[in-house]
């Protein structure tokens, strides 16, 4: 099972966030997740969007903009966002 989990948490690398709305927010670069319990907590951003940047979102101790990983709502060819959640 946690091979499986690993397996999918890689799938996400790379792929393009948007918003419910189609806003363009960045890709992912990395995961940040609870080692005990393998929840997963934070997406962290690269290529962020002007859009994205403009937003006061959390950032980690390198500049990066952090986003909560209970604002997913789907996945597929694209991670979207529930903007309201990550505000």
């Amino acid at each position: 099972m946690a091979g499986e989990e690993k397996k999918i948490s890689a799938q996400l690398l790379g792929k393009t966030v948007v918003s419910k709305s189609g806003k363009k927010f960045g890709e992912v670069g990395d995961i940040i997740f609870e080692t005990k319990s393998g929840e997963l907590i934070h997406l962290v951003l690269k290529n962020p969007t002007p859009y994205t940047e403009k937003m006061e979102l959390e950032k980690d101790k390198e500049g990066n903009i952090l986003i909560p990983f209970s604002a997913v709502i789907a996945t597929g060819d694209f991670l979207v966002l529930a903007e309201e959640d990550i505000v």
